[in-house]
């Protein structure tokens, strides 16, 4: 998995860990929930480390802030999440990424948008929601600003749930996480704005992680995975996540195909809960 997609998809996919432990919070026709996790006003910051031949170097860093907004005249909130390599990483490979997401009240998904340079590569990937007779569809487009190629369009229905990137980390922030048991498997759709993709996670119990802002956190721990056409399993991420209301990804390791990268929580404003998963501050 190349490190831009692991780099967007950390923080997303970190959240939907919460979303299928044993039976606590089936998925619903109309895709909603109570927020009990956060309020607008929040903003959370990641720093991106990459393995260089065992030196770990910061190559870029991630902003993620929630704020009130409207979709087609509804109120609801918008989820920014800003990811920029530095100007050193830049020598080897550009990336400025912007994700939005607009979500309803009841944090249903509505609009979602990724606009990417990555390298020489610039696109615009977008996803628009509705509801109708206890399905979700979904419309997708893909638009090339590097190249001169016709817009991807396609369409997508299903009688569960679909997320992108964003709306599952609203969301799944408010779904319970007390019934995970040790080798528990979540499996979820996710569109990316061209298709909607098949993910599997597994629990694989509890940790004391150290974040990149002085403090050690009690983690829940998960692994993102992958199959070959064997069956066999393979450690793309691993997701260290905040044992409290918060639910919030403290480090993020992962496995690329020429390296390793690491994700760290560098700093949090506006949350809503106290992080009472911080067990120990240098």
């Amino acid at each position: 998995m190349p490190i831009r997609r692991c780099f967007l998809l950390v923080v997303a996919l970190a959240a939907v860990l919460l979303a299928g432990a044993g039976t606590a919070t089936p998925l619903h026709a109309q895709c909603t929930v109570t927020n009990t996790a956060f309020l607008p006003g929040e903003q959370v910051s990641y720093n991106l480390y990459f393995n260089w031949k065992f030196v770990w170097i910061k190559v870029g860093y991630a902003n993620l802030t929630v704020q009130e907004s409207e979709w087609e005249s509804q109120p609801g909130y918008r989820f920014d999440l800003l990811s920029h390599t530095s100007k050193k990483a830049d020598f080897f490979f550009k990336m400025r990424d912007t994700l939005t997401c607009h979500v309803g009240k009841g944090l249903e998904p509505r609009y979602f948008c990724k606009a990417a340079e990555e390298g020489k590569r610039h696109t615009r990937d977008e996803a628009w929601f509705s509801y109708d007779n206890g399905r979700v569809n979904v419309h997708q487009k893909r638009t090339w600003y590097s190249q001169d190629r016709a817009p991807q369009e396609t369409d997508y229905s299903d009688s569960t749930c679909v997320f992108d990137m964003l709306s599952i980390l609203g969301q799944a922030r408010s779904w319970r996480a007390e019934d995970f048991k040790v080798g528990d498997k979540v499996n979820f759709p996710m569109t990316t704005g061209r298709k909607v993709e098949q993910q599997t996670l597994i629990y694989r119990g509890k940790e004391n992680v150290e974040a990149k802002n002085d403090t050690t956190y009690r983690c829940l721990v998960f692994s993102f995975v992958e199959y070959d056409k064997k069956g066999k399993e393979k450690e793309v991420i691993t997701f260290f996540i905040s044992d409290d209301d918060n639910h919030l990804p403290i480090r993020l390791d992962m496995y690329l195909s020429f390296g390793s990268a690491k994700a760290f929580l560098a700093g949090v404003k506006g949350n809503r809960y106290p992080l009472t998963s911080a067990v120990e501050k240098k």
